[in-house]
């Protein structure tokens, strides 16, 4: 979670694995907006001597859809390719690495960036650019601040991209949610299958401390929006476009008895996607997660059910009994989470201008309205902190999507959709207890904060 080996095929694929999506008006640049899709779950810092590296044989993709209909108008590719320039050294690096263009540093990397879109079209954004090196420790990577910032490439007007290694942002307490939904902070209320309750506890952060691969970019709102132009107002027809990101693989594949990598061939086949945090986790069988990966937005019909009558809130009352009977007695398909992950939600709902809808068509899109500008005061909890600019309108990197969503799922935005509805007052504790503290962010692009180093992390 939110992405991170959420089925079984990717699960033994963690190069093109997508685990966290992020996309928001740019605080500090208001006219564009920023998406930030991340690759490779889970990175010890201390990875010698084969650092983490984006895949040669893989299609990184962020795609647009500003029309509602669950099909890209925009998509932005991205290959990379790798390049040893010392060949006879087994060492990532054998000095000092100052500059991307140091002579010390053998293994790197490089990337091309496309355009395509709807229709055939297909630009050619830039090639050869950059990636900083993985973060090593101070005497390989002495001033990684600068290193990072020589990765940051203009492309064309407007633009902005980066890709290369950050530190996780995502935090959730895994050991809580998978023990049976034993949520450390009402775990005192978990008494069920025989077993004592336990004290109640502090979340424990499962992703703490470790790194993941970015490929973030900052493009005009004009790029991607509906006609071509920043929408007048949250309510304006088409302001809102959905978003999700995805990694496919060549069909065919033949290995070399020689070593290598091989050779890839054939058209390319869709094995990871992601759009809103946690729906393949939390809202798909563990039959159909891979499916669900190689499917397109468009075809999310055939999951609905998961939206309407989630598992996991039919089993709060089972894990915590008695503590969630009005949830427990609501039989109604779940209209609340539909909007939330399927369609959006209809102006009215939760003000009357406030929207993230983008039509009838069921897909599983990270929905963004570009016309609400960004909070200056932002609150984790987002919209449903009274922060419009947060999480489900888009994802910052500081939106606590994981507590937002259990809530939800426990019953919290019923009321918006059925008035007769009263939540459970078990739903404010409601949490894995966690609140993002402490994280390694930046304040700028590409906000995501420099990654660990795994000289001092070995050493804390």
């Amino acid at each position: 979670m939110s992405s991170h080996r959420e089925a079984p095929e990717i699960s033994k694929d963690p190069v093109a694995d997508s685990t966290d999506l992020y996309a928001f008006v740019s605080p500090d640049a208001p006219d564009t907006v920023t998406i930030i899709a991340n690759y490779i779950p889970l990175q010890p810092p201390a990875s010698g001597p084969n650092f983490y590296e984006f895949g040669d044989d893989v299609l990184y993709e962020i795609h647009i859809d500003n029309n509602g209909d669950g099909i890209a108008e925009i998509s932005y590719q991205f290959r990379f390719n790798s390049v040893n320039t010392i060949p006879t050294t087994f060492l990532y690096n054998v000095g000092p690495i100052e500059s991307l263009q140091s002579k010390y540093w053998n293994r790197r990397q490089y990337y091309t960036m496309w355009k395509a879109e709807r229709g055939g079209k297909t630009t050619k954004l830039a090639e050869s650019l950059r990636c900083p090196p993985c973060n090593i420790g101070p005497l390989s990577t002495p001033n990684y601040p600068s290193l990072a910032a020589e990765a940051i490439h203009a492309v064309g007007s407007g633009r902005k991209v980066f890709a290369g290694q950050r530190a996780e942002a995502f935090f959730v307490d895994l050991g809580s949610i998978f023990d049976l939904g034993d949520l450390r902070p009402i775990e005192q209320l978990h008494a069920t299958f025989g077993l004592p309750a336990l004290a109640a506890a502090k979340g424990v952060n499962s992703t703490a401390q470790v790194n993941v691969h970015s490929i973030a970019m900052q493009v005009p709102i004009s790029e991607i929006a509906h006609g071509g132009s920043k929408p007048s107002s949250p309510t304006a027809a088409h302001a809102s476009v959905g978003i999700w990101t995805t990694a496919s693989r060549q069909q065919a594949r033949v290995l070399h008895s020689s070593g290598g990598a091989g050779a890839e061939s054939g058209p390319w086949v869709q094995v990871s996607r992601l759009g809103n945090p946690l729906v393949n986790e939390v809202l798909v069988p563990l039959a159909d997660k891979d499916l669900w990966n190689a499917q397109q937005p468009k075809d999310d019909k055939k999951f609905v059910s998961g939206a309407a009558h989630p598992e996991l809130a039919s089993l709060l009352n089972v894990l915590y009994p008695g503590a969630f009977p009005n949830l427990a007695a609501y039989t109604k398909a779940r209209a609340d989470l539909e909007a939330i992950f399927l369609t959006g939600i209809p102006a009215g709902v939760v003000s009357k201008n406030f929207s993230t809808f983008t039509g009838t068509v069921q897909a599983d899109m990270l929905r963004l309205n570009l016309a609400i500008p960004p909070s200056a005061t932002p609150n984790p909890a987002g919209v449903v902190g009274g922060d419009v600019a947060g999480f489900p309108n888009g994802r910052r990197v500081t939106d606590d999507v994981v507590t937002i969503e259990l809530q939800a799922l426990a019953g919290a935005t019923i009321p918006l959709v059925d008035k007769s509805y009263t939540p459970d007052k078990a739903i404010a504790d409601v949490s894995d207890g966690l609140t993002g503290g402490g994280l390694a962010l930046s304040s700028t692009f590409p906000y995501l904060g420099e990654p660990y180093s795994g000289y001092a992390v070995a050493a804390a």
